[in-house]
């Protein structure tokens, strides 16, 4: 973790829930952490990454609880590690997820998460019956913040994520996209998140002795080490996203724009969990979820703009993506958005 990565402020409001009704409480853990109790008030403030990893360690010792009191059970210390424990013993991700999400179930009552693989695609939904809308909305992304950055941990590599809905609403924040990808809809019938289900065949990299390290460097690391908004791929993103498609470098090019020998490169990105070829794959999704909901360009125009030579190719690699064609997703978001009452 470098000193100037942050996470918004809004992330810390999870944190922090369980001492809502004691202001004196609350003041005390963010001040330990050096973290200005004003800044709560400021959902879109930045948080410096070690000031969050350190109110997380405090919050388990004041909460006595690793889910921040989201939870009318909640997890004792010790239960992260334990399941943990187990998550390594199993072959591939998709029986570590699996068993995650049955692990996870042991303990938090309203909180209930079911992985369903279909076809090419895998989704986790989320079953919810919390105390109130609030600690809904914080529970719910809290939950599936460790479910996917356990993913990446337990495959040692970033997973990008496809498509993520939350039923709540929430003010946008600059993380969302590095957290939970392009195609982000609040105010949708359920939450859940999907991938690409071929990462599920990935195996469990992490043994016994990783396993060790990571626990003594707490789990908030997890969502800085997989979506690191100042990391190298971070910046292939962006770079990407700036450019049109005609204009995107080769990956050789790019190693020279960043003074790097291009075996530099590619390892560089592999430490953080992808390649060159996958970021290119994912500006391309990002960019089509992005045209489709929010302009009106023809679904011709945009196969072009992202490299397509021809519709039907665009066609393809979008049912490819999400299981459904650009015509019915882009009609169905706007259903959602005509439907929306505010």
């Amino acid at each position: 973790m470098r000193e100037k990565d942050s996470v918004a402020a809004y992330f810390v409001q999870a944190m922090i829930h369980g001492l809502g009704d004691n202001p004196q409480r609350q003041r005390a853990a963010l001040e330990q952490a050096g973290i200005d109790p004003a800044l709560i008030e400021q959902p879109v403030a930045r948080v410096p990454a070690s000031a969050f990893a350190a109110l997380w360690l405090i919050q388990i010792r004041e909460l006595d609880d690793e889910f921040f009191g989201l939870d009318s059970h909640g997890m004792p210390p010790g239960s992260f590690a334990l399941i943990c424990r187990a998550l390594i013993q199993e072959p591939d991700l998709h029986k570590a997820m699996r068993q995650c999400l049955s692990n996870f179930s042991l303990f938090l009552r309203d909180f209930r998460g079911t992985l369903t693989v279909r076809g090419k695609r895998a989704v986790i939904s989320l079953d919810t019956c919390a105390q109130n809308d609030d600690v809904a909305r914080l529970g719910e992304e809290t939950f599936l913040v460790l479910m996917i950055s356990l993913l990446c941990w337990l495959g040692g590599r970033r997973i990008p994520i496809d498509r993520a809905d939350f039923r709540h609403a929430r003010v946008a924040l600059s993380d969302d996209r590095l957290l939970w990808g392009p195609n982000l809809t609040f105010g949708a019938e359920r939450t859940e998140i999907e991938f690409a289900s071929h990462y599920l065949r990935l195996p469990v990299v992490q043994d016994l002795a990783s396993l060790k390290v990571f626990l003594r460097t707490a789990p908030q690391w997890l969502v800085i080490r997989f979506r690191n908004q100042h990391g190298l791929a971070s910046q292939v993103h962006q770079r990407l996203r700036n450019s049109h498609y005609s204009q995107w470098p080769t990956l050789q090019a790019f190693a020279l724009e960043q003074h790097l020998s291009p075996s530099t490169f590619r390892r560089k990105l592999e430490r953080e969990g992808c390649s060159y070829q996958e970021i290119k794959d994912e500006v391309r999704r990002g960019v089509a979820f992005e045209q489709l909901r929010q302009s009106k360009a023809s679904i011709g125009d945009i196969a072009e703009q992202l490299g397509f030579q021809e519709p039907s190719a665009f066609h393809r690699a979008f049912k490819k993506w999400t299981g459904e064609s650009p015509g019915r997703y882009r009609a169905r978001f706007q259903e959602h958005m005509t439907s929306d009452p505010d």
